[in-house]
């Protein structure tokens, strides 16, 4: 049986094999149900879904964010932030909030004007919000291991910089994800920054 994978917007993957010039096996996960398909996930590998809802083959990598740091960073977020379309992941010693391009206020408020049934719109919502894009808008990287300090940063959009600056110094994750998580979807967002 090969292995298949079904992502966030209900997309069937499917795991092949390749080879590379050398030889060597090489794994990707394809819509294509056709080619030479795997059975089995190669030992040391594991599925990943980014958040954009892409699938892929990697290598586990080593755990350094614990589930209850991530279980913080989503308690936080419910509790602080104003934005409802977001999503979390973990990449190395880093903790990212992601945030939906689009306005799913703006989507509620079209729909009022669409003559359905409740039932009706709520399954229009559900497939416009699986086909939403994710930005990295926020992250709280370990800095220090023993101490479990996070250093907090937002992305910079503009032009000359497009990149991760800094916002604050490290601290608890707790007191980090309760000071700017809050920021998330405001303007008050492009006003952080950290003097040097």
């Amino acid at each position: 049986m090969p292995v298949t994978y079904t992502n966030a917007r209900g997309q069937p993957y499917f795991l092949h094999q390749g080879r590379t010039k050398t030889g060597k096996p090489t794994y990707y996960f394809s819509l294509k149900r056709e080619g030479p398909l795997v059975d089995s996930i190669p030992d040391g590998f594991e599925i990943y879904e980014n958040p954009n809802t892409q699938v892929f083959l990697r290598r586990i990598p080593p755990k350094l964010i614990t589930d209850e740091e991530q279980q913080i960073v989503m308690d936080g977020m419910r509790r602080n932030a104003s934005v409802e379309s977001y999503r979390i992941d973990v990449k190395g010693k880093a903790i990212i909030i992601y945030i939906a391009d689009q306005d799913s206020d703006a989507f509620d408020r079209i729909f009022q004007y669409f003559p359905s049934s409740p039932e009706e719109k709520a399954r229009m919502m559900t497939v416009l919000r699986q086909q939403m894009h994710y930005s990295p808008m926020m992250q709280f990287i370990l800095s220090d291991e023993e101490r479990r300090l996070f250093w907090p940063q937002r992305y910079c959009f503009r032009g000359s910089i497009d990149d991760w600056i800094s916002i604050g110094v490290p601290d608890t994750l707790t007191n980090v994800v309760k000071t700017y998580v809050k920021h998330l979807g405001k303007a008050s967002y492009f006003e952080l920054f950290q003097y040097s």
